[in-house]
């Protein structure tokens, strides 16, 4: 069981730090192979994200990467809506939202497959 924390720790942090957001492993990971609740699994991928994007981040910010003036307003409409969904997710079932993850997932990678074909 410990190999596969190791895993999601290492695949969410490499995927983390460039910017792409870890969770899409890390969450898969932890419900599919240790057989976390959904709720719980997004709950560790928080916390586990918050060390994670401060090293990011400082990197980022050493190679000039960061536009601060274009950040902060999206840097604060997310935090007031995080809290919405972080209310929202206390009140769906794990099954539901697991779904919901799923769906998400699946529409993210038909968006991506769609994005490199356009321009290429």
């Amino acid at each position: 069981m410990i190999f596969w924390e190791i895993l999601a720790g290492i695949l969410g942090g490499i995927i983390g730090g460039m910017g792409m957001g870890g969770g899409t492993l890390t969450i898969p990971i932890l419900t599919i192979f240790l057989h976390y609740e959904q709720l719980k699994a997004q709950g560790i991928n928080l916390i586990a994200f918050l060390p994670m994007s401060l090293v990011a981040l400082v990197i980022h910010i050493k190679n000039h990467l960061v536009a601060f003036k274009e950040t902060w307003l999206l840097a604060v409409v997310g935090c007031v809506f995080s809290l919405g969904g972080a209310l929202i997710a206390n009140q769906i079932s794990s099954a539901v939202l697991k779904k919901i993850f799923a769906l998400f997932l699946i529409g993210l990678a038909i968006w991506q497959i769609i994005e490199i074909n356009r321009k290429d």
